[in-house]
């Protein structure tokens, strides 16, 4: 039996750490090697880390990233690496590079280049012409990077037709809780459609808003799973390939020569080029006791969205330098699992709660915040405001005269709790983890340099109806979030009797809206036409468009919808159009 031992390194890179990032790829290089495996795969611009913006447009950052590779080559001695990195020749390319013996083979250069959501890649990157195939350990092996092989006609068409049996596709794709699904069927069928055995390549990892999740899988030529690793976790993954199933399933595949000849009359061989590389090392290979590894096993929905979250605060926290996180616990479902959260990605010894009651906190929330503190087992200290109120409001009295209380004496409760959040993260060296969930972020309904002050805002992409959901999922894995904070009404508790309800509608209406407007470009009339009354459409669009402003100027936090505020959603400002 022909066979081809590949190895599929899904590991987390830090941006613009390439000394780091080049010892993590060397590091699995020799574990590979450790494996007898002839091929090991590296993610998407893993030596830079993804994306690496505007850090692309220093000379020196490309300069220091092929030097990388250049170290990296030096311990391919009997094994093929494939490692992504940033190339710069006669422009700036997304590249592959294949190594072997010590030597760089040849480069890859990504052909599609994406331009949406939170890609920009078109701002850095010229596309590559050629769709090569190499001969590995006498097996016919393309390369191509992420977008590459979304498309039916594009690198992995072409180079199945040159002849290619195993196709090892390399991406940073970041994660999204509606998209693995449709991921999953559209590389099955290429491996189908194709006849090939098809390795996607994931990196994992936090990196700013963006979450990649890994789950690299390789499929058969049948499209069906031969191999897939975890989620949210570094792993090498090591699979025997049968290649002699795919040469059979190729050559009696009548589809198969009318392409090649279709092929060969359009003259698209022209964008294929073959560079054959290396026999397999001679002597025994360890035998490998997983064979054919099957899928993990399939994460819940809301599982798989807190892992998310998890994996997305440990690294902002860990790689910017921070060992510890604090959070104004007020007795809420948001700041509740916001530190549960924190506590499943850092340890509980790391997170610090701030109790900060004012004259409208309920004793309710008191004992809500002290439980969940003892249930995760973290430090919450108790800083009454009430005093520091008192003294605001003394000093403007004059400057108010006249003026009945609203909102402004609301928010400067919030300002206050941000103010001593803040100071305790200057004094003591935690970051500020900041509560606000999407649908608080897309009406407006938070206060700028009050709650949304702080340096990362997990839970910024959630909507306020799936925060109950995970809430509830996290409960079932331990009972931490007390009851109580699970089924009372929301409130800020910056007035008395206050609800949210009071001043939006209710979540399980605005959370329709939100995805509707924000994710899904629908207007008026088709919310509407949902059934939602048009007048609260109306209002809630006002809020959302209105508070582009404070958005601007909130922490970056964990995309894991369609389309999160930010790099996916940039609206203007000053903005004059309306659509309703």
């Amino acid at each position: 039996m022909k066979t081809l031992r590949l190895a599929l390194a899904q590991i987390n890179p830090t941006v613009g750490s390439i000394k780091r990032n080049s010892e993590k790829i060397i590091s699995f290089i020799e574990d590979a090697r450790r494996h007898s495996a002839d091929i090991v795969a590296f993610p998407e611009l893993c030596i830079t880390g993804y994306p690496p913006e505007d850090l692309l447009l220093k000379p020196s950052f490309l300069k220091d990233n092929i030097k990388a590779l250049d170290e990296i080559k030096r311990h391919t001695n009997d094994i093929t690496a494939v490692v992504g990195f940033a190339d710069k020749q006669d422009d700036i390319y997304n590249a592959a590079a294949l190594l072997y013996n010590h030597q760089i083979i040849d480069i890859y250069h990504k052909i599609f280049l994406p331009n949406y959501g939170v890609f920009d890649e078109l701002r850095y990157f010229q596309s590559g012409t050629l769709s090569p195939v190499y001969e590995i350990a006498g097996c016919l092996v393309g390369l191509n990077i992420c977008e590459d092989i979304w498309y039916p006609d594009g690198p992995a068409y072409k180079q199945s037709l040159a002849g290619a049996e195993l196709i090892i596709n390399i991406n940073a794709s970041p994660y999204g809780f509606n998209k693995s699904k449709a991921k999953d069927t559209m590389l099955s069928a290429r491996a189908f459609d194709n006849r090939i055995i098809l390795a996607y390549l994931n990196t994992v990892g936090g990196q700013d808003e963006l979450v990649f999740d890994g789950g690299s899988t390789v499929y058969d030529s049948t499209g069906e799973v031969l191999a897939r690793a975890g989620s949210f976790t570094e792993e090498l993954i090591v699979v025997d390939l049968d290649m002699e199933g795919v040469f059979v399933s190729r050559l009696h595949d009548p589809r198969r020569r009318q392409k090649v000849k279709a092929l060969c009359h359009n003259e698209c061989h022209n964008e294929i080029k073959r560079v054959f590389v290396c026999d397999r090392a001679p002597g025994e290979k360890s035998p490998l006791k997983l064979i054919k590894r099957m899928p993990v096993r399939q994460m819940d929905r809301y599982e798989e969205i807190y892992n998310a979250l998890v994996l997305g605060t440990r690294d902002y926290v860990t790689k910017n330098g921070f060992k510890s996180v604090v959070i104004g616990l007020s007795g809420g479902i948001d700041s509740s699992i916001v530190a549960c959260i924190a506590v499943d990605a850092i340890g509980p010894e790391n997170v610090r709660g701030i109790f900060m009651p004012s004259p409208y906190t309920s004793q309710d929330s008191r004992e809500d915040v002290c439980e969940l503190s003892e249930n995760l087992k973290i430090r919450t200290t108790e800083i009454p405001i009430a005093g520091i109120f008192s003294t605001y409001l003394g000093e403007l009295t004059a400057a108010f005269d006249g003026k009945a209380a609203d909102t402004t004496e609301e928010n400067l409760q919030a300002r206050i709790r941000g103010n001593i959040l803040m100071a305790m993260s200057n004094k003591f060296g935690p970051l500020v983890l900041t509560t606000g969930n999407k649908s608080e972020m897309s009406a407006g309904y938070a206060t700028l340099y009050g709650d949304m002050a702080g340096g990362f805002a997990v839970i910024k992409d959630v909507p306020k109806m799936m925060v109950y959901k995970l809430s509830r999922w996290r409960n079932s894995v331990a009972a931490v979030i007390p009851e109580r904070v699970l089924t009372k009404a929301p409130t800020a508790e910056l007035r008395p009797n206050q609800k949210d309800s009071d001043s939006l509608p209710p979540y399980e209406i605005l959370d329709i809206i939100i995805e509707s407007y924000v994710e899904k470009e629908m207007g008026l009339e088709e919310i509407t036409a949902l059934g939602i009354d048009e007048l609260t459409v109306r209002k809630a669009l006002s809020l959302i468009d209105g508070s582009e402003y404070k958005r601007r100027q909130s922490p970056p936090g964990i995309k894991i919808t369609g389309r999160a505020f930010g790099k996916d959603r940039r609206f203007p400002i000053t903005n004059g159009y309306r659509g309703f």
